[in-house]
């Protein structure tokens, strides 16, 4: 994925129309659409293949389970035309590697949670975040996920994982986190959803926060 803006657009949408209309309004202002269960499950793997032609597409399905089940997974979304999958790293670094080698296999990208950026993502994942983000680099993972609600956090992943790996950072925006404030702990992507696919003007509010950060 290549930075030009900094900005990953959440598209949490549920129906093909919206999540299209939507993609191609922001189009030159994100480097990246995130595309999760909501849409995929409304509408079916094949909108990763639109939404390809408009802007790389990452799939987050958080990836969590067996070699070989991980392996099916990450085979089918490549297959859709997905340039990066999300997955989690708490399942052991047998089925990160699983996921790693096929990423590599198609030449696409694997981020790995670290921590989420909901209130609750502190709960279990803050004693073993370090862990996972120090695994995530041994497997040679492309990089990882941390949350914007915590730019503390950011800045404690990135002393882990040096510059070799990339900071995806969700959380900007409806759950509180500051765009700059994130850039500045470290990432290299915020992830924003709601504040820019229920704005009035998507493409407005996603330049306001390019704008914000000055990438």
């Amino acid at each position: 994925m290549e930075k030009k803006n900094c900005l990953i657009l959440a598209l949490d949408v549920t129906d093909r129309e919206n999540a299209l209309r939507i993609a191609n309004e922001v189009s030159e202002y994100v480097d990246s659409i995130k595309v999760g269960y909501p849409l995929v499950l409304g509408e079916g793997l094949g909108i990763v293949k639109e939404l390809a032609e408009l802007a790389p597409v990452i799939a987050d399905f958080k990836v969590a389970d067996i070699p070989n089940t991980d392996r099916l997974i990450c085979e089918h979304v490549f297959n859709a035309g997905a340039d990066a999958i999300i997955t989690h790293g708490f399942t052991g670094r047998d089925s990160l590697d699983s996921c790693v080698k096929v990423a590599e296999e198609y030449d696409r990208d694997v981020y790995v949670v670290t921590e989420m950026s909901h209130p609750g993502g502190v709960e279990f994942f803050r004693p073993v975040a370090e862990t996972i983000a120090q695994m995530a680099a041994d497997a040679g993972a492309t990089g990882v996920v941390a949350p914007a609600t915590r730019p503390e956090r950011v800045r404690d992943i990135r002393k882990i994982i040096g510059d070799d790996l990339h900071i995806i950072s969700p959380g900007v925006g409806a759950q509180g986190g500051s765009a700059a404030d994130v850039i500045n702990a470290g990432a290299d992507w915020v992830i924003v959803g709601r504040s820019i696919y229920n704005s009035d003007s998507p493409a407005d509010a996603a330049m306001r926060i390019c704008n914000e950060m000055k990438c």
